[in-house]
């Protein structure tokens, strides 16, 4: 697949819970130098375990996690989700995610965040939904653009704790999609 084309409609993105030998993908996705030069660079093999088990614990009250998945053989592309998350003191959500670099540019992201968003509207209990973009990560900042989220402005942002970053504060009232 070459980067920058766009997804066959036929080439199907789907999202699925996180499983136990799922570390592999985690490792490709958050231990690798390249997939993490907006996130404060890569985490040791032990974070990344303890973030696979954080996330095969998770109940629906902390929020969901997902592997997506592409094509009819369910290949894992990435992972978004979202999890509870305050912003001004006002009970909100946040969605992040990330996919692989060899399915980059062909709307993989943007597709399964739109999946994802939709579930996260059908939780309830939640006005708005934000995404923290690093300011010079361009694909993420547009997946917000494209899924109509407001840009509310600038902020500095911890992540992973002790690594801050400047980004993009972007908000989505989640009725627009219940």
């Amino acid at each position: 697949m070459e980067k920058g084309t766009t997804i066959n409609p036929a080439f199907e993105i789907d999202l699925r819970p996180w499983r136990a030998d799922d570390i592999g993908l985690m490792q490709r996705l958050l231990g690798d130098p390249a997939m993490t030069v907006y996130l404060g660079g890569p985490e040791t093999p032990q974070q990344l375990q303890t973030r696979l088990d954080r996330y095969l614990s998770l109940g629906p009250a902390a929020g969901r996690m997902f592997v997506i998945t592409v094509g009819p053989d369910r290949v894992p592309a990435g992972s978004v989700g979202f999890w509870p998350h305050a912003v001004a003191g006002e009970p909100a959500l946040e969605t992040g995610w990330s996919v692989l670099l060899e399915f980059q540019g062909h709307g993989v992201g943007t597709m399964a965040t739109a999946r994802c968003l939709r579930i996260a509207a059908a939780t309830g209990g939640y006005r708005t939904i934000h995404a923290y973009p690093a300011v010079d990560n361009a694909a993420s900042n547009a997946v917000c653009r494209k899924l109509g989220f407001e840009l509310l402005g600038q902020m500095d942002y911890e992540y992973p704790k002790g690594s801050w970053m400047t980004c993009n504060d972007w908000s989505l009232e989640l009725a627009t999609l219940r």
